[in-house]
C-alpha cells in the first residue's frame, strides 16, 4: 500500500470533549459573533449571538438537563430540523457527558421506535406537535424513555428555568471529566436496506476532521480579513450536517441556521445572510445551476447563459491544467471571453448566492466534474469531498493550489486510504468509529485489521487523488454478466435541466435501464417556452413528442460517457418523485435503491416486457441499438 496524504497541519491534541470549544472561544474572544438566527418568522435580518452569549445559554440549558436527571452516558435524541436550538442542546448535552442521538424529524413511526429503543434513549427533543404525536404512538414500548421535550412549546426556556437552582460548578465538574474517547454521538446510518445501525462516534473522532480542516483550510473560507461564515441547512441528523456545525463552533466561523430546504427559503437565506463558504449535496448545486439557467431563459438570455457557462468550464479546466503542471493556462482569447462574462453574467450569479462566497464543498454523493468546473469558472471554488458516518464525516480534501475537479482530493493528514483488489475503499485513522452499538458481528465485518471497509468503490491515481465511482452494493450485473456502476450514468442524466432524479437498474436483466423523474419547475417553464401552433389536442401531442425528444437527448448524453454495453437501453419517466414521504429517499437525500425497485416493480417489468416484445430475439445487449422511451 502506498500511503497518500496531504501535507500535515498541526492540530492541538484533544484533551476533553466537544463542548469545551464553546467555553474556550468565550474566554478568548467573548464578543466574537458565532451564531446567527432570524429576528422573526417574516424578517429578512439576522441576529448575531456572541461567543459568551452562546456559552451562557449552553450552561443554562446544561443545568436544566442536570435537574431533569440527565447524567453522563445517558443518550438523548434530537429530532428536529437544522435550527439554532439544535446547536445549543447538542453542546449542553456534551457539557454534561451525555450522548446525542440525531433523528431526522421526517422519520417514520417505525424508524423512530427502532432508533430510540436500539439506542436506549432516556429523553427525546422533538420540534413540534407532529413530533410529539409520533413519539407518543411508540413511547409505551420504550420503557427507558423519561422525557419528551417540544421545542415549539418552549422546551429550552423550561429547561433553563428548571435548572436555575443548579450551580454553575456542577456543569463545570461534569464537563471536565468528559474524555476525548468517550462516546459523543450515536449516529444512525441511512439504512438503505434493513434497519439502520447506530455508529458510536467519540469526541476525538468527531473533532479530528473538523480541526484538521480548520488548521489547513480555514484561511481560504472567506476573503482576506473577513470572518468566515456558513449557512447551515443540511440536516444535523446526518453526520455531514453535524460536521459542519462542529467545524463552525470549533473554528469561530459564523453559522446561520436555515431549517427549510425549499428553493424560496434557501434563496432568501443566501441573499440575506451572505455566507462566504457554501456547503451542500450535489442535488443542491445541481438545482442552483438549473435555477440560473431557467431564470436566464425566462429573461430571454438562455443562449447567453449557455455560452457563459461553457466559457466558465473551459476557463476553469485551463486553470486546472496550469496548476497541475499539464498546460499553460487560459489563452488570450479565453481570458478575454471570461472577463467579458465576468462583467455581464458571473458576478450576477454570485450575487444570487449572496455575493460573498469564495469556495464551497459538496458531499454525500458524487458531484460531476462539469459542475465543479462551472462553479470554479464563475468564481466559486467548488469541489467534491468524501466521507461517511463511520469515519465521523470527512476523509479527504483538495490540496490547496493542486485542486483537481472530478476527484475528492487526497486523504486528510493522519488518515490513510487504500483501494482493495475488488475496488473497495479502505480507511484507517483517528476518526474511525468505535463500532455499531448493538451489532458486534457487523462491527467486526466492517473493521478488518484496523482498516474500515467503507463499502464505496473508487480509484487512486498516480498522484494520490481519490475518485469515487460508486457503492459496492449498487453495482449492477446484467444477465449477460456485465458489471455496471450506476453513479456516472445517473449523474449525467441529472445534468439535463428537465431531469430531477434518476435510478439506473438492470440486475439480471438483458440490458441497463433507468427510472427518471422530471423537475416540475423546469418542466413548467419548458412547456411555457414552447411555441407550438395548432388546436389544444394536437398541441398536446406535439408537446409530448418534444418532451420525449428532450429526454432521449438526456439519455444519449449519459450514454456517451460509458461503453455501449453499459449504456441505458430502456427507460421510463415516472410521475411520482423519489421522496422521503414515500420511503424512496433517506434523510440524507440518498436513494433507497432496493425500495425504488420494489415500489416500481410493475413499471420495471412492463418496461422490459415492452422492449422484449419489440425485439423477440436478443442475443446480446449490444443488439439493442436504440433506447426505448416509456412515459407514464
Amino acid at each position: 500500500m502506498r500511503d497518500v496524504a496531504l501535507a500535515p497541519a498541526f492540530t492541538p491534541p484533544l484533551t476533553g470533549g466537544l463542548a469545551d470549544s464553546v467555553f474556550v472561544t468565550a474566554d478568548r474572544n467573548p464578543t466574537l459573533p458565532v451564531l446567527a438566527r432570524r429576528t422573526g418568522p417574516a424578517a429578512t435580518g439576522w441576529e448575531e449571538v456572541t461567543a459568551v452569549e452562546l456559552r451562557d445559554e449552553v450552561v443554562d440549558v446544561a443545568k436544566g438537563l442536570i435537574a431533569a436527571g440527565i447524567s453522563p452516558g445517558h443518550r438523548v435524541a434530537l429530532m428536529a430540523r437544522t435550527r439554532y436550538e439544535w446547536t445549543v442542546l447538542a453542546h449542553a448535552l456534551w457539557a454534561v457527558g451525555a450522548e446525542v442521538v440525531p433523528v431526522h424529524p421526517a422519520s417514520s413511526r417505525d424508524q423512530v421506535e427502532w432508533i430510540l429503543r436500539d439506542a436506549g434513549c432516556v429523553a427525546v427533543v422533538v420540534e413540534d406537535e407532529q413530533g410529539v404525536m409520533t413519539v407518543g404512538t411508540v413511547c409505551t414500548r420504550l420503557p427507558r424513555l423519561r422525557h419528551v421535550w417540544q421545542l415549539d412549546a418552549g422546551a429550552v426556556s423550561d429547561l433553563v428555568e428548571r435548572g436555575a437552582v443548579v450551580p454553575y460548578t456542577t456543569v463545570e465538574s461534569l464537563r471536565r471529566i468528559v474524555l476525548p474517547d468517550s462516546t459523543a454521538a450515536v449516529v444512525y446510518t441511512s439504512g438503505t436496506s434493513g434497519h439502520p445501525m447506530g455508529c458510536a462516534l467519540s469526541h476525538r473522532g468527531l473533532a479530528y476532521p473538523c480541526d484538521t480542516l480548520l488548521a489547513g483550510w480555514a484561511h481560504t473560507a472567506a476573503p482576506s480579513g473577513e470572518q468566515p461564515s456558513v449557512l447551515a441547512f443540511l440536516p444535523f441528523s446526518h453526520v455531514y450536517g453535524m460536521m459542519i456545525m462542529l467545524m463552525c463552533v470549533r473554528g469561530g466561523v459564523l453559522m446561520a441556521h436555515e431549517p427549510e430546504l425549499t428553493e424560496t427559503a434557501l434563496a432568501s437565506a443566501l441573499s440575506t445572510f451572505r455566507p462566504t463558504y457554501l456547503y451542500g449535496v450535489p442535488s443542491v448545486f445541481e438545482r442552483l445551476y438549473k435555477t440560473f439557467l431557467r431564470t436566464a431563459q425566462e429573461a430571454g438570455r438562455g443562449a447567453l447563459f449557455e455560452r457563459a457557462a461553457q466559457t466558465a468550464r473551459e476557463f476553469a479546466a485551463a486553470e486546472e491544467r496550469r496548476r497541475l503542471g499539464t498546460g499553460p493556462g487560459p489563452g488570450l482569447e479565453l481570458r478575454l471571453q471570461h472577463a467579458l462574462f465576468e462583467r455581464t453574467v458571473y458576478r450576477r450569479l454570485r450575487a444570487a448566492l449572496g455575493g460573498r462566497a469564495v469556495r464551497g464543498t459538496s458531499g454525500g454523493s458524487a458531484l460531476g466534474r462539469e459542475l465543479c468546473l462551472f462553479y470554479e469558472g464563475i468564481g466559486i471554488f467548488l469541489h467534491d469531498g468524501y466521507g461517511l458516518t463511520e469515519v465521523s464525516g470527512g476523509i479527504t480534501m483538495q490540496p490547496l493550489g493542486r485542486e483537481k475537479s472530478g476527484t475528492v482530493g487526497m486523504p486528510l493528514p493522519g488518515t490513510e486510504v487504500q483501494v482493495a483488489d475488488d475496488g473497495e475503499i479502505l480507511v484507517r485513522g483517528p476518526s474511525v468509529f468505535q463500532g455499531y452499538i448493538s451489532d458486534e458481528a457487523a462491527t467486526r465485518a466492517a473493521l478488518r485489521g484496523g482498516w474500515l471497509a467503507t463499502g464505496d468503490i473508487g480509484l487512486l491515481d498516480s498522484e494520490g487523488y481519490l475518485t469515487i465511482t460508486g457503492r459496492k452494493k449498487d453495482i449492477i450485473v446484467t444477465s449477460g454478466g456485465k458489471s455496471v456502476a450506476p453513479a456516472l450514468l445517473e449523474q449525467r442524466l441529472r445534468m439535463h435541466p428537465l431531469v430531477h432524479q434518476a435510478v439506473v437498474i438492470g440486475d439480471d436483466r438483458p440490458c441497463v435501464g433507468a427510472l427518471i423523474t422530471l423537475d416540475p419547475d423546469f418542466l413548467a417553464h419548458w412547456r411555457g417556452s414552447l411555441a407550438l401552433p395548432g388546436d389544444h389536442p394536437g398541441r398536446e401531442a406535439r408537446e409530448e413528442n418534444a418532451l420525449r425528444e428532450e429526454i432521449a437527448r438526456a439519455v444519449a448524453s449519459a450514454n456517451s460517457a460509458v461503453s455501449r454495453a453499459e449504456s441505458i437501453r430502456v427507460y421510463r419517466v415516472l410521475q411520482e418523485p423519489f421522496a422521503l414521504d414515500n420511503g424512496l429517499l433517506t434523510p440524507s437525500m440518498k436513494l433507497r435503491r432496493d425500495a425504488v425497485v420494489r415500489h416500481h416493480a410493475a413499471e420495471i417489468e412492463a418496461m422490459y416486457q415492452a422492449r422484449s416484445r419489440s425485439r423477440p430475439v436478443v442475443r446480446d445487449p449490444a443488439d439493442w441499438d436504440e433506447t426505448d422511451d416509456v412515459f407514464r
